[in-house]
């Protein structure tokens, strides 16, 4: 508890931030793991992860709702139609006027072409799913769309990753901006690229969202954590993905 208790007060103690990180210096969490969790990461029959991508290629080509259809039935192939889909998400959505990520497109293509209901968030179908269509961009560079509609969110986010909260009084931007490669009770505080998601996280024995990652950083910091699917979540991964603009996807990561 006294290294937590350090760490902690020496963020406390940063009176302004040291400033977003240049592009030449941006790295993937996987740059900070031990060399068992690489190898996990890199072996396709070794990384939890890809029993959610197999599991959702079976959903994509599944008929299902009232309209009896599969995904493949509108977009064919995932390996083509879905290539680089994943690197430039969250994107604007014109019917709703906002921004959505990758799980919130999933369920608007199922209740309003498949006819069939709205998946529940973390739940196995919407991780399985969103990791097969992001697994087809593996290797692809993270390109956050140029939509100027998308500004306004993009800055909201930016302005939450910046902003101080919870009983810690601590901003995301104190941990991955200002305090990246230093340790926290033994592990290394990292970037917080959001490369890799949804990713297979050994602490939690599952595959997981970014929602879910930045809900437990909230907690962590003993803040208020917003609902998954609020807006201001989807606006806070639409300003990592610009922060990661760049790097390549790695969906299914695996991370401590």
């Amino acid at each position: 508890m006294r290294g937590i208790g350090a760490i902690v007060s020496a963020l406390l103690l940063v009176s302004a931030s040291a400033g977003e990180i240049p592009q030449q210096q941006r790295r993937s969490g996987y740059s900070f793991m031990a060399p068992d969790t690489k190898a996990m990461q890199d072996d396709d029959t070794s990384n939890p992860g890809m029993l959610w991508v197999l599991d959702g290629e079976a959903l994509w080509n599944k008929p299902i709702g009232t309209a009896n259809k599969a995904c493949a039935d509108c977009h064919g192939g995932a390996k083509a139609s879905m290539k680089g889909v994943a690197a430039r998400y969250p994107a604007f959505d014109k019917s709703l006027a906002r921004p959505v990520d990758l799980e919130q497109r999933i369920n608007l293509c199922r209740t309003a072409q498949q006819q069939a209901p709205a998946l529940d968030y973390e739940s196995h179908d919407l991780l399985a799913l969103t990791a097969f269509i992001a697994h087809q961009s593996r290797g692809m560079p993270i390109a956050p769309a140029s939509d100027p509609q998308l500004e306004p969110f993009l800055a909201r986010g930016r302005a939450l990753f910046m902003q101080r909260q919870g009983q810690l009084n601590l901003a995301c931007a104190n941990c991955h901006d200002d305090n990246w490669d230093k340790h926290l009770a033994g592990s290394a505080i990292t970037q917080g690229q959001p490369t890799g998601y949804p990713m297979y996280r050994l602490e939690w024995q599952t595959l997981g969202s970014l929602s879910r990652r930045l809900r437990g950083c909230m907690t962590g910091i003993r803040a208020q954590a917003f609902s998954y699917g609020a807006p201001e979540l989807v606006e806070l991964e639409l300003y990592l993905m610009s922060r990661a603009g760049g790097m390549p996807v790695e969906t299914p990561a695996v991370r401590p």
